[in-house]
C-alpha cells in the first residue's frame, strides 16, 4: 500500500536523501523534488494526504445543495417571504451605486450563518491550557446571539496560539507586568520619534536582538501591520517580490502596497521558486528587461493553516544562489520551534545571519501583542525613518512590553531558571505525541511532525459546525475553518498544541475527538497505521534528533 502524501525525509550527511520508505508501519511513497540531503542536519517529513475521491464527490454535492436551497432562500427574501437580516440598501437609494454587493455576500448569508455559532465564542478567563466560555444562544438561525447567563467551566483549550503557555495571569509575568501598569499606566499616548520611546522599549529591541543572535531589532505594536507596514519600506517599483502561495494576508497586503511585481510560487515548491528565480534572472523586468533593482522572497516559518514548516536550507541556497534577499515571518515558529525556542533558523541548526529580514511576532510564543523586524544594524536603522508603523503608530503599552521581556527572559534562561527550556522540550513532546496518536486514530492529518499547528480534516460544510459543537458539549474548545480561508473541499479542524498542556489533558481531547469522529465518520485515512509503543513521556525529542 502506499500513501499519495507528499513527504520529504532530508537526512544529514551521515545518511540518505533516499527517504524512509517504511514510516509507522505503512509503506509510503517519497517525493524527492528539491530534497537535497548534504543541506539537512534532521529528518525533515511532512505528509498531506491527498482527498478520498468519495469524500471529495460528496463535499462539493454538499456544497452545490447548500448554494441551490441559498437561491431558493435569496427568492423568497425578495418576494418578503422570508426576512432579510444582513444589510442592505435602503429603498430611496437604490438609483445609487450600491455600497453593498448583494452576490458577495451569497456565502455569508446562506453558508457562513449556518455554522456562525462555531467562531467568535466569548471567554471569561486566561486563555491558557484551560478556560472558561460564556454560554450564549440563537433564536433566529445564528443572525443575533443572546448570552444565556451560564459560564461552562474547564474548558480544554485547543484552539490558542498559547505555544509555551504564557497565557497566564498569575507568575512572574503576570506580576511583572502588573507591577509595570502601576508604575507607568497603560497607554504611551505618543510615537516613539515623538514622546513614546521608553528605555523599556530600547531594552526590549536589545533583547531581541540578542536572542535572534542578529545586530539589531525593532519593535511594533501591532503583529499584521509589522509585515503590511514595512514591507512596502524594503520594496517598490522595479521590485519583484516572490511570495509563497499560502503566505498570510499580512504578508499579501504588504506585497501589494508595495506596488513590486509579484510571483507566487507554490507552496513549500523549490523547483517552482528557482524557475521564477532564474525567469527574473534571465527576462529582467517586462518590456525594458532591465535587471530588478531587487528580488525579494517572503516565506513563513509555520504556516498556520496547512501546519507545515518551510524547507529554510533550500531556500537560502537558493536565494545566495541567484542573490535575492530573504524576508522569513515567523509569527508562529518563534518561540515554538527549535531547541532553544528561536524559531525556525535555530530548528535546522542555520545562521540567522543568512535570513536578510527575520520578522516575528509577540502574540503567539509570548501571549503579548506586537511584532518585530530584525536583522543588520543599517537595515533597523533604515527601518526606523520609512516604515509607516514606526512614524505613525502609537509607542507599545509598557505592561505588554514587560510581558514579552519576562517571558522572553524565561525561554532564555536569563531568569535563573531552565522553565523556559522545560516548556519548549514539553511543547515539542506533545506535539510529536499528538501528531501520532490522530494518525493512529485514522484521522488526515496535514503539516510537519513537529508543528505545533494541527489540521485535522473534515472535508465536508455540515461536519465544520457540528463537529465545533460536538467537541464543545464534551467540554473541548476546538477551531474549525472552511472556505474561503481554505479550498473549497478541504475544511478542518485546527488544533494549536500548548506546552501548559498536560499528558491527562491530551489524552482526555483525543479520546473525545476519537468519540466524535466516530460520530461523525472523519476517520477518512485510507492507510491503517499501527499503534507504537508509547515512550516515556518525558524524553527528550530534540536530544533524540541529535543524536
Amino acid at each position: 500500500m502506499q500513501l499519495n502524501a507528499k513527504l520529504c525525509c532530508c537526512l544529514g550527511a551521515g545518511g540518505s536523501s533516499r527517504g524512509c520508505h517504511v514510516l509507522m508501519g505503512f509503506a509510503l511513497q517519497v517525493y524527492h523534488a528539491a530534497c537535497n540531503g548534504a543541506l539537512y542536519s534532521r529528518p525533515f517529513i511532512e505528509s498531506f494526504e491527498e482527498t478520498p475521491m468519495l469524500v471529495a464527490v460528496l463535499t462539493y454535492m454538499g456544497y452545490g445543495i447548500l448554494t441551490i436551497f441559498g437561491y431558493l432562500r435569496d427568492f423568497m427574501r425578495e418576494w418578503k417571504i422570508e426576512k432579510c437580516h444582513i444589510a442592505r440598501e435602503r429603498e430611496e437609494q437604490k438609483d445609487f451605486v450600491p455600497l453593498y454587493q448583494d452576490f458577495e455576500n451569497f456565502y455569508t448569508r446562506n453558508l457562513y450563518m449556518r455554522i456562525r455559532d462555531s467562531w467568535n465564542r466569548p471567554i471569561c478567563s486566561a486563555p491558557g491550557a484551560t478556560f472558561d466560555l460564556v454560554e450564549r444562544s440563537s433564536n433566529d438561525y445564528n443572525w443575533t446571539f443572546e448570552y444565556t447567563g451560564r459560564v461552562v467551566k474547564d474548558v480544554i483549550n485547543l484552539g490558542s496560539y498559547n505555544y509555551l503557555g504564557f497565557a497566564e495571569n498569575t507568575g512572574a509575568c503576570a506580576t511583572a507586568a502588573g507591577e509595570v501598569t502601576v508604575k507607568f499606566g497603560v497607554g504611551m499616548a505618543s510615537t516613539r520619534q515623538e514622546m513614546g520611546n521608553l528605555d523599556r522599549h530600547e531594552e526590549l529591541e536589545k533583547l531581541v536582538a540578542s536572542f535572534l543572535g542578529v545586530e539589531s531589532a525593532m519593535a511594533f505594536g501591532m503583529g499584521f501591520a509589522t509585515n503590511s507596514m514595512n514591507i512596502p519600506a524594503l520594496a517598490g517599483k522595479g521590485c519583484l517580490i516572490l511570495s509563497d502561495e499560502l503566505n498570510h494576508a499580512s504578508l499579501v497586503l504588504g506585497a501589494r502596497l508595495s506596488t513590486s511585481t509579484i510571483r507566487v510560487f507554490k507552496h513549500n515548491n523549490m523547483q517552482s521558486l528557482e524557475k521564477l528565480l532564474r525567469d527574473a534572472i534571465v527576462h529582467g523586468q517586462p518590456r525594458t528587461h532591465q535587471p530588478w533593482k531587487k528580488i525579494l522572497i517572503l516565506v513563513e516559518g509555520i504556516y498556520s493553516m496547512e501546519g507545515s514548516i518551510i524547507r529554510l536550507p533550500e531556500v537560502i541556497a537558493l536565494k545566495k544562489k541567484y542573490k535575492a534577499y530573504l524576508y522569513l515571518d515567523e509569527a508562529h515558529s518563534i518561540g515554538a520551534l527549535g531547541p532553544y525556542g528561536r524559531g525556525v533558523v535555530d530548528y535546522f541548526g542555520l545562521d540567522s545571519k543568512d535570513v536578510d529580514v527575520m520578522m516575528g511576532t509577540f502574540t503567539k510564543s509570548f501571549c503579548a501583542a506586537g511584532g518585530y523586524i530584525a536583522g543588520r544594524k543599517d537595515l533597523i536603522d533604515y527601518l526606523r525613518t520609512h516604515s509607516h508603523s514606526a512614524i505613525y503608530a502609537t509607542s507599545m503599552s509598557l505592561p505588554v512590553v514587560e510581558q514579552i521581556i519576562t517571558s522572553m527572559k524565561c525561554i532564555m534562561g536569563k531568569d535563573g531558571t531552565t522553565i523556559g527550556r522545560s516548556r519548549i522540550q514539553r511543547l515539542a513532546e506533545n506535539t510529536v505525541y499528538f501528531r501520532r496518536r490522530l494518525r493512529e486514530m485514522g484521522f488526515i492529518i496535514y503539516g510537519n511532525n513537529d508543528s505545533p499547528v494541527v489540521p485535522m480534516m473534515l472535508y465536508m460544510p455540515a461536519k465544520i459546525g457540528a463537529f465545533g459543537r460536538e467537541m464543545l458539549k464534551r467540554n473541548i474548545g476546538v477551531v474549525v475553518v472552511g472556505f474561503p480561508a481554505t479550498p473549497i473541499i478541504e475544511s478542518r479542524a485546527r488544533f494549536c498544541i500548548s506546552a501548559a498542556h498536560t499528558k491527562e489533558m491530551l489524552d482526555r481531547a483525543l479520546d473525545v475527538i476519537s468519540e466524535v469522529g466516530d460520530l461523525l465518520q472523519l476517520k477518512y485515512s485510507q492507510h491503517k497505521v499501527l499503534p507504537s509503543l508509547d515512550r516515556p513521556f518525558d524524553e527528550t525529542t530534540y536530544e533524540e534528533n541529535e543524536e
